[in-house]
């Protein structure tokens, strides 16, 4: 039953995740925010909330290993959609058509990632009103970095044209081209909500499959839950390039891998006994790792606009398919 639960809280999650793309859409081109400041904040916020509800329910019944595998996996898997999707729309080259704020984005997401490094080499056992002094640290740089990337987009004027492009091509949809702002506020809500939910299931039985597969915490964490807590990243991320907004989909992803190293932060804040950090399974590090190269590759990818062949185009993408299995198989290994 433990994995029948788990399969029927996988669908409710992607159900939601469509809807929820869908309202995003309706918002970012319909009001001033914009496909990159809608997918960094609000849809990268909300795809996250079953991070969120998984990681914290972790904390509160004593499997730390499943609430840090969860957000470090999540973020490796991530990547990984993007790339795949890339690959898939090779032949179109969408992500050419990107705006160069997602560099912001991504490299606040490798500075954080640097930090967690650093922090699981480190393992400094020293806290603050019940946090370690790493969380702490990760929730300040965020912050900074998150208002930073805010002022920096309003003033980058290449934006508008690229939501131009946006704008022009859905109307495939009569229904979603006529919904208005309110409408699509009040469902973006209720879909995050039932993604909550669903998102508590999953780290329930996350943490029961473990225990009856024998597989480890550490591995389950950050393979088998933080894939399927990544799977409204990968519908959102589909279903924004279908509606050919480019920014919604890389800001989607971008913005959730940085949300979820302040999942990490509030987890240690739950977790009563000191710094979360210190005591959980060294293989988290090994993700760390990937999760750090994944990056550079794709601030290395999104900086790679004039590639004059498909190969070329392609590259960044296939290097992060193969140190995303090599990542899995070590997190395997030493789980």
């Amino acid at each position: 039953m433990a994995f029948v639960w788990f399969v029927l809280a996988a669908i409710v999650t992607v159900y939601a995740a469509m809807k929820l793309s869908t309202y995003a859409d309706v918002i970012s081109t319909k009001t001033a925010m914009g496909g990159l400041l809608v997918g960094t904040l609000l849809l990268a916020g909300a795809t996250s909330l079953p991070e969120v509800t998984t990681s914290l329910s972790a904390v509160l019944i004593g499997n730390n290993d499943i609430a840090i595998g969860n957000v470090l996996g999540s973020n490796l898997f991530n990547v990984f959609i993007l790339a795949c999707f890339d690959l898939y729309y090779r032949k179109k080259k969408l992500f050419l058509q990107a705006s160069n704020d997602h560099l912001y984005t991504a490299g606040l997401g490798l500075l954080l990632t640097l930090l967690v490094m650093v922090a699981l080499t480190l393992r400094i056992d020293y806290t603050i009103l019940g946090m370690g002094i790493d969380s702490i640290l990760i929730v300040v740089i965020y912050i900074a970095g998150i208002s930073i990337i805010g002022r920096l987009s309003k003033s980058d004027q290449s934006l508008p044209q690229a939501e131009e492009h946006v704008t022009a091509t859905p109307a495939k949809e009569s229904s979603e081209f006529t919904m208005s702002v309110k409408h699509a506020v009040i469902g973006f809500i209720i879909a995050a909500i039932v993604i909550m939910g669903a998102g508590t299931v999953l780290s329930i039985m996350g943490d029961q499959i473990a225990v009856i597969t024998g597989l480890g915490s550490s591995f389950v964490g950050s393979f088998l839950v933080a894939a399927t807590t990544s799977l409204p990243e990968a519908v959102s991320v589909l279903v924004a390039l279908r509606l050919k907004n480019i920014n919604l989909a890389m800001g989607s992803i971008l913005g959730s891998n940085i949300f979820n190293m302040l999942i990490l932060a509030g987890s240690d804040l739950i977790y009563r006994e000191g710094a979360i950090i210190t005591s959980v399974s060294d293989s988290h590090l090994t993700t760390a790792i990937g999760v750090t190269i994944l990056s550079v590759i794709a601030i290395w990818a999104v900086l790679m606009k004039k590639a004059t062949s498909t190969f070329k185009y392609v590259l960044p993408s296939l290097l992060v398919v193969i140190v995303y299995f090599v990542s899995s198989y070590l997190i395997f290994v030493n789980s």
